[in-house]
């Protein structure tokens, strides 16, 4: 793609969009450690990226580098050690009293300082998950770096249960220019981002429960929005980062897999999995290309007052007008779900888990274990998808250097 046009004085506004997709999210976590380690920048700078936008763990793992952008490094480091710190006997707890409404009371402490109750059914204890987030995200050193413009803006996409409309919660900084998009099917709600927020996006339909902000109830913004290009670009990114999970597919179309005989319901489990949270991020990108090639003709082929009308004709339907955007994108280099698949085959025997996950694991250990690469709430499965991620993008590293540019690389 052809790079967005950027005034020489003013460094690139890099946003870094984030998908969704369970346990999957750790190789996310290692394609950033890997992009920090090729730019080699030193702590005391400030991040390389402005505006983060996630879906479901995508929205965890982009409030946690939001609220660290006073370092160059992202603190990193510690995020790593957030998903490799996991453990499957604590954090893939079946609670089926909970799915059945039969657990009543469960209260916990939000970031307000106020009680909040959980809403909806889920299949799964969200507690250790509402642990991890509270106990790894700062939230007012988030609320300062946006405050101060170190982070532009932090956008999560979540689902309203009622409207089926996306909602992106929005915390913008003052410096920051937003531009809310006029499609019907989201909206955008500005104001500071708390673990609820991240929660809602998080909560996979059945798996957690739905999330009660304000009067609507919310779930896993990767039914309708997996990848939030569009709103990242609306925060003002010049320059995208995109970091997708969707495996090894080429074009968007998973490998063919040969079926003997009918197939098990867990198959379908996770292909259904794929299709409802797996994002459709090589279409977006196709659409954003040519938006790309579109402006530049334009640009070329009309007088500036033609181009000018051109603009303000966008801004009047859209609410902003079109520009041409870099990207520079990152997907598994292996198959998450066989690698998912091995991790089981060596270590499902040695895990002390309840009668209900062990059966499900271990027909996921006999079998493609797609949906299994999103539960397993491992420390080492999470180590081998970071490391995927890191390796990755270190593969890429003077493609990175050249994307990032000379304001944010620290020379050898």
């Amino acid at each position: 793609m052809r790079p967005s046009i950027v005034p020489v004085a003013q460094e690139p506004r890099i946003g870094l969009v984030l998908s969704g997709g369970g346990m999957r999210g750790a190789y996310e976590v290692g394609v950033v450690e890997g992009i920090v380690e090729a730019l080699g920048t030193p702590i005391h700078r400030p991040s390389p990226f402005r505006v983060f936008a996630g879906t479901s763990v995508g929205a965890i793992n982009a409030a946690f580098l939001a609220a660290n952008t006073h370092r160059a490094d992202l603190h990193i480091e510690r995020l790593r050690h957030t998903w490799t710190s996991l453990e499957i006997e604590r954090h893939l707890q079946f609670d089926p009293l909970g799915f059945l409404s039969l657990r009543s009371g469960l209260r916990r402490s939000g970031n307000t300082g106020q009680d909040q109750e959980h809403f909806g059914r889920s299949l799964l204890d969200p507690r250790p998950l509402e642990a991890m987030i509270g106990g790894s995200i700062e939230w007012e050193t988030l609320h300062d770096n946006v405050e101060s413009g170190r982070t532009l803006a932090l956008l999560v996409a979540a689902l309203d249960v009622a409207t089926g409309k996306t909602t992106i919660f929005s915390e913008v900084a003052p410096a920051a220019d937003f531009n809310p998009s006029r499609d019907p099917r989201r909206r955008a709600e500005v104001g500071q981002i708390g673990d609820e927020h991240v929660l809602a996006s998080a909560a996979i339909p059945l798996l957690f429960p739905a999330r009660r902000i304000g009067a609507s109830y919310y779930c896993d913004g990767g039914l309708r929005f997996n990848t939030p290009i569009s709103p990242a670009i609306r925060a003002g990114s010049d320059r995208l980062v995109v970091i997708t999970l969707s495996g090894t597919r080429e074009e968007g179309v998973e490998p063919e897999v040969k079926i003997a005989e009918y197939p098990s319901i867990f198959f379908l489990a996770g292909k259904v999995m794929n299709a409802l949270l797996l994002d459709q991020v090589v279409y977006d990108l196709a659409v954003l290309k040519r938006f790309n090639h579109l402006v530049a003709v334009l640009e070329q082929a009309l007088p500036p007052q033609s181009f000018a009308e051109v603009e303000r004709m966008l801004i009047d339907s859209r609410g902003a007008p079109y520009r041409r955007i870099e990207t520079l994108v990152f997907s598994p280099s292996e198959d998450l779900g066989a690698i998912a698949q091995e991790h089981l085959q060596r270590h499902l025997d040695s895990w002390r888990l309840s009668r209900i996950p062990r059966w499900l694991l271990g027909v996921a250990r006999g079998s493609q274990a797609d949906w299994a690469a999103y539960l397993l709430f491992d420390g080492g499965f999470a180590e081998r998808l970071i490391e995927l991620g890191r390796k990755d993008a270190l593969a890429r590293s003077q493609e990175i250097r050249e994307f990032f540019g000379a304001a944010c690389v620290l020379a050898p």
